[in-house]
């Protein structure tokens, strides 16, 4: 619903020095960090002057790697890019790489990286206790990618489980960590993560996230908000709206089978681990909808400020195409809630012969 910025942040790791990665690590008492890199301006056209100028002061301030990534299904399509993409962040001491088969080449790849993050790769349930140990923050791509033909919808029961699984995981060993959401389909699997961390009384409405909308007429890019020398007429509008909202259906068509949208998920998600305002799917009372997308400034530790800004002001065309897509997202909602209710959170294996569709 909006564009990303360019900025990062930094969590204050729970590690001390001596870690088992062979390199000293210490508290980051100065809260939000950032890579020295474009400028604000650039990258982020939703960005007020005050924002704007704090965030130039943030680009002269030296990185600091401090926390402890982990990508759930990092040998799949999205996985791999997005561990790379990770391993690049100057903020990153220490990268867990988790998959049901295949993450030890990934791993070993990505450990000739010269970036600060040390690599471990993990495999299988019984090694999830200790891949997940001390994680600041969790990115879980982990799912079955839709094929052409496969509607969203169909994807649903697969995923869900796959989601339900790892998040009990992720509530027994890394309850205090960012939780990334990137599964298919998103609208649901939030709250599936959400329902399972409430079901272990660990949960955190400002520690778990997604980048969204997404479905169809769920995607609403606010075109009318984008501050840049450029206008639209209202066919210019409708046009650029329908393409937005079926790009991911036109990289399914492309791939022919191949696959779904890999590379710039990735690099979607990665943007979550290098930036302070970022648009995410989230529980919050910016609507009736107990989720939904906004802006927002990520904190050390949480969600520090929700930016509803961008839902004033709309136009005709924006406000009508919002109140359209309520009904949609609040049906994922209630079926993603519904689905864990139902069914208790019990142990689950991925079926051998789909196990390269893990992404």
């Amino acid at each position: 619903m909006a564009a990303t910025s360019g900025t990062t942040f930094s969590i204050r790791s729970a590690a001390s020095t001596g870690s088992k990665y062979g390199r000293l690590t210490q508290s980051n008492s100065s809260g939000l960090k950032s890579v020295n890199s474009v400028g604000c301006e650039s990258k982020s056209s939703f960005l007020d002057t005050e924002s704007s100028i704090a965030l130039k002061r943030f680009y002269r301030t030296k990185p600091h790697a401090s926390y402890k990534v982990a990508i759930l299904g990092a040998a799949g399509g999205i996985g791999r890019p997005l561990a790379l993409l990770i391993k690049m962040s100057p903020l990153v001491f220490a990268l867990n790489l988790y998959d049901i088969a295949n993450v030890k080449r990934v791993a070993a790849d990505l450990s000739h990286c010269d970036t600060p993050s040390q690599v471990e790769d993990f495999a299988g349930a019984s090694e999830l206790g200790i891949y997940l140990k001390d994680v600041n923050v969790v990115d879980s791509p982990a799912c079955v990618l839709r094929k052409p033909g496969m509607t969203r919808d169909g994807l649903f029961k697969i995923n869900a489980n796959i989601v339900k699984t790892l998040v009990e995981d992720v509530a027994d060993n890394c309850s205090a960590a960012f939780i990334h959401i990137i599964s298919n389909p998103l609208n649901s699997t939030v709250p599936i993560a959400a329902e399972v961390l409430k079901q272990q009384g660990v949960y955190d409405p400002k520690k778990l996230f997604v980048v969204g909308g997404h479905a169809g007429i769920t995607i609403l890019p606010l075109l009318s908000k984008i501050k840049a020398s450029v206008t639209f007429t209202d066919d210019e509008v409708e046009q650029l709206t329908v393409r937005i909202q079926n790009a991911g259906t036109e990289v399914v068509e492309a791939k022919a089978g191949a696959g779904s949208a890999t590379l710039s998920v990735a690099y979607a998600a990665a943007q979550f681990v290098n930036d302070v305002y970022e648009c995410f799917y989230v529980q919050f009372d910016l609507t009736e909808l107990p989720f939904f997308s906004s802006r927002i400034k990520l904190g050390r530790n949480r969600v520090e400020v929700v930016i509803s800004s961008e839902l004033h002001g709309l136009t005709e065309y924006e406000q009508k195409a919002l109140e359209a897509l309520k009904p949609e997202v609040k049906a994922s909602i209630e079926k993603g809630v519904a689905f864990v209710r139902k069914q208790p959170v019990t142990a689950w294996s991925f079926p051998t012969d789909e196990a390269s569709l893990i992404k």
